[in-house]
């Protein structure tokens, strides 16, 4: 075999190679042949009244990344302990950045909690962990994002199908441009990162303009992180978390959890130390990490638990917490 029939022989390989990783939804251009695009074209084309074609070319022009499906599989939040995770969240520069930012904008996001009852703090804590108060909205074209794990990642492809018609719905609305919009991993958009059902859902027009923008018009995206918040059960006042203490530290009735499904009192009667002023009928959860020293407690209320719709864990809504916390005015409570 000649030098360059190996060669010709390893690009043909590499062919194969290639043709089967793209059939795997590892990477490449999306088939529209595919059996579940073509339903997903034909289904979403005749609910969202869309052209079938100009869907089709749009999902032609989509790429599938094995990226994307390698980050959804570790988020921080399940692959790194609490003070690790803290290290990259509360940190002087977001503090500091979220102070600068909050002073720069603070009418407009006080006129947003004054509104609802959000704490304002909590809602830029929110953009400065979400995207760095605005200045990093995403690397992904949301196309792609929202393609790649509606067809190529069986896990949560129900899930992200959805999403990615309401995405075709805001492109169809004109609400945004559908191939160039950057988005996160997962196809969260805008400063404040909300999925697509969620923009359709609860994002405002902030300034009355007309147009909801949250890539850029403040006004908007504090009304509507204000208006995600309210819609799960902001109570206006009330404290975010307590820093807490065991009288048992081998204690094994108490489950750290997402649930607000105890109260104040129970927790007491439990052996959790925490801040007396607190009603005992308040309802709360219980918050057991892990710190570089070993574990550290909270007692999170209905705020906290609201923090966690927005990211399912208690390590977002407790950095989101503290976040704010030192931003603000303090809303975390003793």
């Amino acid at each position: 075999m000649t030098a360059r029939d190996k060669t010709l022989k390893l690009a043909a390989i590499g062919t194969l190679l290639l043709a089967g990783l793209l059939g795997s939804g590892a990477a490449g251009a999306m088939d529209t042949t595919r059996p579940e695009i073509a339903r997903f074209i034909d289904d979403v084309s005749a609910r969202q009244h869309v052209d079938k074609t100009w869907l089709r070319h749009l999902l032609e022009d989509a790429q599938s990344k094995q990226s994307i499906i390698d980050t959804m599989t570790k988020p921080a939040e399940k692959v790194r302990p609490w003070f690790e995770y803290r290290r990259i969240f509360v940190t002087e520069k977001r503090i500091r950045d979220g102070r600068a930012f909050y002073a720069e904008h603070r009418a407009i996001f006080d006129a947003a909690a004054a509104k609802t009852g959000v704490s304002a703090p909590v809602m830029v804590a929110i953009l400065g962990a979400e995207t760095s108060y605005g200045r990093s909205v995403g690397t992904y074209r949301a196309l792609d994002a929202l393609s790649t794990l509606a067809f190529d990642y069986p896990p949560r492809s129900a899930y992200f199908r959805g999403e990615l018609e309401q995405f075709v719905a805001l492109a169809r609305d004109g609400n945004l441009d559908p191939l160039t919009v950057l988005s996160s991993y997962a196809g969260a958009l805008g400063a404040p990162q909300f999925m697509p059902t969620n923009v359709r859902k609860l994002a405002l027009d902030g300034d009355g303009d007309g147009v909801i923008d949250l890539y850029g018009n403040w006004a908007d995206v504090a009304e509507s992180v204000a208006n995600y918040l309210q819609s799960f059960g902001w109570v206006r006042g009330e404290p975010l978390y307590a820093k807490a203490t065991l009288a048992d530290p081998d204690s094994e009735d108490l489950h750290s959890g997402l649930d607000l499904n105890t109260t104040a009192g129970t927790l007491r009667r439990q052996g959790v130390l925490f801040d007396e002023t607190v009603p005992p009928a308040t309802p709360a959860l219980f918050v057991a990490l892990r710190d570089a020293d070993g574990p550290t407690f909270r007692v999170g209320f209905k705020n906290f638990w609201v923090i966690t719709r927005y990211n399912h864990s208690l390590m977002y809504a407790l950095a989101v917490s503290e976040l704010a916390e030192a931003i603000g005015d303090t809303v975390a409570g003793p």
